[in-house]
């Protein structure tokens, strides 16, 4: 039997209504490292980025623009802001189909969450023992300026979701 190779994560995009205040929120905030962008893009225009943008999200676009940041794992985030996008808060729900957060590792929640509401985010969760009587392990959540759910673990994901006994199969 063949083992399949793990898959690794390169990168998420996100939808801004602001595509300026996102940069500054994540590179002051977060830490993160502005790669490049903005970068505009125009439905009308004739190059590779438009041929791309057209198969990828077919006609009646008219423009976006978007930046690509790196965080200190090296995980991209490409953050988009639409010309015609007039929602100015993430729709995101964890009782519907969709992403509904994305998770960061600090070993010190509180402060990253202090952070988090000082760069204009705000608390979702404080910091919480997820199983305090077997590891000291503490997740929070949060929200950026948008409204984008961060879940904040203090630890790796193996260290949260190994089980007591070892791996759950």
């Amino acid at each position: 039997m063949n083992k399949i190779t793990p898959v690794s994560f390169s990168h998420i995009g996100i939808t801004v209504p602001d595509l300026e205040k996102a940069i500054s929120f994540y590179t002051e905030v977060m830490g993160w490292y502005h790669i490049s962008g903005p970068i505009e893009v125009k439905e009308n225009q004739e190059n590779n980025l438009n041929r791309i943008s057209k198969l990828i999200y077919g006609n009646g676009w008219r423009s976006f623009r978007f930046a690509h940041l790196s965080n200190g794992a090296g995980v991209g985030f490409e953050f988009f802001q639409f010309g015609d996008n007039k929602t100015l808060e993430s729709v995101n729900t964890p009782f519907k189909t969709g992403i509904h957060h994305f998770c960061l590792q600090h070993p010190d929640p509180a402060e990253l969450l202090d952070r988090i509401v000082a760069g204009g985010g705000k608390i979702v969760m404080e910091p919480q023992l997820e199983y305090p009587d077997e590891k000291p392990y503490l997740m929070a959540f949060g929200e950026d300026p948008f409204g984008n759910t961060i879940e904040i673990y203090s630890h790796s994901y193996e260290l949260h979701n190994i089980g007591p006994e070892g791996p759950i199969i």
